[in-house]
């Protein structure tokens, strides 16, 4: 009984150590709409100050800022994003408030977008050789794999964007793992975690985790009610089912990478 209690102990302890390391670091998300007036997110300058103020109250230290990229979408071209970025960067300053912006793309894929992000038209992820990809909800396997497959012969890293809706890969789990040994990231959804797009959605993303096939967990925030900037309680229910350790890497150590341009 001693032994089980001492065993027991070291594991509180050990969860107890990597919750405060975070919340003294804070997270970083690394898939977010909050750039205002390009997308679907944030439509104004104040949204995207609330959200971000929203985000630093809950625990987050740096945001890298994804707005879509993706045919038919306003500021497509990632060179037009850049002021709105600097403008939303030196407000944040001026507020004091305590969090790093980075800027990036969620990177519809389709035919010419390696072509665009070596012209400067379409952005990797903070600069470095990461990029989000994302691709319809019901588009095939074969079409997923290929393109990510054409992205990683070019020297890019693709992290493929909440993978949790792609119903061709998760339909079969050893796809996910394919995808991996290809090269790939995986990231999913904070919200899908805790049951905010329906319980499918939830135990396709508990499954994921379960099997340790996912590498990043970010917010995908879009506004400020179902898809707001929340990251602390998914958080603590990752390290309480999955572990701590495994919590900090998808949410700190791993997005730390990307931000360092340093292998994962």
């Amino acid at each position: 009984i001693i032994m089980c209690y001492s065993v027991s102990l070291n594991v509180i302890e050990f969860d107890y150590i990597n919750y405060t390391w975070w919340h003294m670091k804070g997270f970083i998300d690394i898939h977010s709409h909050i750039l205002h007036g390009v997308d679907d997110g944030s439509d104004s300058l104040e949204t995207s100050m609330r959200m971000i103020k929203c985000a630093s109250d809950n625990g987050i230290s740096g945001i890298i800022l994804t707005p879509h990229n993706k045919p038919g979408h306003r500021n497509r071209d990632f060179s037009r994003i850049a002021p709105k970025y600097k403008e939303l960067k030196k407000l944040v300053s001026h507020e004091n408030i305590n969090i790093d912006l980075y800027i990036g793309n969620e990177l519809y894929y389709r035919n010419g977008l390696l072509e665009e992000i070596r012209d400067g038209m379409a952005g990797t992820m903070a600069g470095s050789h990461y990029v989000l990809v994302e691709f319809s909800p019901l588009e095939s396997y074969d079409y997923i794999r290929n393109g990510l497959y054409s992205l990683l012969m070019y020297g890019y890293s693709p992290i493929a964007a909440h993978v949790e809706r792609y119903q061709n890969v998760c339909a079969k789990g050893y796809r996910i793992d394919e995808l991996i040994e290809m090269g790939c990231y995986i990231q999913i959804n904070a919200g899908s975690i805790m049951g905010s797009f329906g319980a499918k959605t939830r135990r396709i993303a508990k499954k994921m985790l379960k099997q340790h096939q996912v590498h990043f967990v970010a917010t995908d925030a879009h506004d400020l009610d179902k898809r707001a900037p929340y990251l602390s309680d998914c958080a603590d229910y990752i390290s309480k089912k999955y572990g701590g350790d495994y919590a900090r890497k998808l949410l700190c150590e791993n997005p730390l990478c990307v931000i360092r341009d340093e292998e994962i």
